[in-house]
């Protein structure tokens, strides 16, 4: 098994390097998605782009699990990785490879399933561009088996210290979305149609590459169809981790849905106001992902390896780095408002809307970057309901001021944006307390000499 470690040298070191490629990967995401709207708003108009940009809150709920259960096999496999097991690495790859297919196969029969009933009830789509939105969803839902098997492939090789293999994927796919984007949508006039098909044939494009990658590159993830086992004690390890990360981005994506539906209460102005401003919005949230990614498979290899003070110093010089990066891009966007919004062709009315959102979120989203990153010491420790627990509190708050002051002469629309403030400056109080308290790194010894065991 080669070794890739981060349990020695300078942590900000490691960090960085591990960080900088699902920073750039992350990126390439967002200046796709981007371009997506970009493309959908210019040559299908502002409906479609609504249409599109509505059913976002909704595809993230099946990320989530995607993200969850992944993130989950990732951190059980670092903490086997740190530890020097080898087998325990092998049968713990396969299960997740197996759990994550499943679960991308259920998820397309349920999402083409609800997409009628849950856009129009629970989104609260309007019918300007009702129509719009269920096509659009229908179609993305048939490739999130290759979402899912992605997800599975390169969480393994984060858990192993190789995050620059997943840049390449993503730029690969990101360019071939892009440049379908600009056949089926400008060229074919395919509509909500072919982006949703461009996005489906990108997605199986990196899972292929990713696959063929892992297998060539690494020996230990070189399965023969026989070879794939389903390990029960890997699965339960794998569920007891992802399922509370998974929860976490669930709650998060049902609570995004309720602010989209007020959202939508404000008129399809408002609806695409949001679309792009939420786009933009992304960008800010790039650097706390990246690091609370990196933390997460940092803290694994160290756990594993019993090293809680080196655990410490590295979550102290990622939050620092986090922050920095962040306030570089929330001052990009401030400048750079008008001339973000001019690119997606809004009419006058939405783009008043999405000038403030840019220019309120720019401000807000900075304390993001304080203390999501620690979320991936708590995962890393084996205490992912952690994270679930502190997004629960700062969604719960965020709703409730959406709700109680979207028609009140003080806020208005406007607390649709301001409703981080709240959220967030509740979600980093209660993050930064249970990570000063130490409670999190008890039991690390005994932990550690369990994973080592071979299974």
């Amino acid at each position: 098994m080669s070794k890739r470690t981060m349990t020695e040298g300078t942590p900000w070191k490691h960090i960085i390097s591990f960080a900088l490629p699902v920073l750039a990967g992350s990126l390439l995401q967002q200046l796709y998605n981007t371009a997506d709207s970009v493309i959908v708003g210019r040559n299908a108009g502002q409906s479609a782009l609504s249409g599109v940009g509505t059913t976002g809150t909704f595809s993230f709920l099946f990320l989530a699990i995607a993200i969850g259960f992944s993130s989950g096999n990732s951190v059980v496999i670092a903490q086997h990785y740190g530890a020097g097991n080898e087998k325990a690495v092998r049968r713990t790859a396969s299960t997740g490879i197996i759990l994550l297919l499943a679960l991308g196969i259920a998820s397309s029969v349920i999402g083409i399933a609800v997409s009628e009933p849950a856009l129009t009830h629970i989104v609260g789509v309007k019918p300007a561009y009702h129509d719009y939105a269920v096509q659009y969803f229908r179609w993305y839902c048939l490739g999130l088996i290759f979402q899912f098997g992605y997800n599975a492939f390169s969480s393994i090789l984060r858990a192993v210290g190789d995050s620059k293999a997943t840049l390449y994927f993503l730029l690969i796919s990101s360019v071939l979305n892009i440049a379908l984007d600009l056949l089926f949508v400008s060229v074919f006039k395919w509509g909500v149609f072919g982006a949703a098909i461009a996005t489906d044939i990108s997605q199986a494009g990196s899972f292929i590459a990713a696959y063929i990658y892992m297998i060539k590159k690494y020996p230990v993830f070189r399965f023969k169809l026989k070879e794939f086992v389903w390990d029960s004690k890997a699965a339960k390890r794998t569920v007891i981790v992802g399922t509370p990360i998974a929860l976490q981005l669930v709650i998060v994506s049902i609570g995004l849905t309720l602010i989209q539906r007020a959202v939508n209460d404000f008129g399809e102005n408002m609806t695409a106001s949001f679309t792009v401003g939420s786009r933009i919005e992304m960008y800010l949230n790039l650097p706390c992902n990246a690091f609370q990614t990196t933390l997460a498979t940092y803290t694994g290899q160290n756990y594993g390896a019993e090293k809680p003070e080196r655990i410490k110093q590295g979550a102290r010089q990622t939050i620092l780095i986090s922050v920095g990066i962040t306030l570089v891009i929330s001052a990009v966007i401030m400048l750079t408002a008008q001339n973000i919004i001019d690119l997606f062709k809004l009419n006058d009315a939405a783009a008043g809307y999405c000038i403030q959102h840019l220019r309120t979120i720019a401000l807000v989203n900075v304390v993001l970057s304080v203390y999501i990153p620690l979320f991936g010491v708590f995962q890393g420790t084996n205490h992912s309901g952690m994270p679930t627990i502190v997004a629960t509190c700062a969604l719960s708050v965020r709703l409730i001021v959406t709700y109680l002051f979207r028609y009140s002469s003080f806020f208005g629309y406007t607390i649709i944006w301001w409703n981080g403030l709240f959220g967030f400056g509740t979600g980093c109080t209660i993050t930064w307390l249970n990570y000063l308290n130490g409670w999190w790194l008890k039991g690390t010894k005994v932990h550690a000499e369990k994973i080592s065991e071979k299974e």
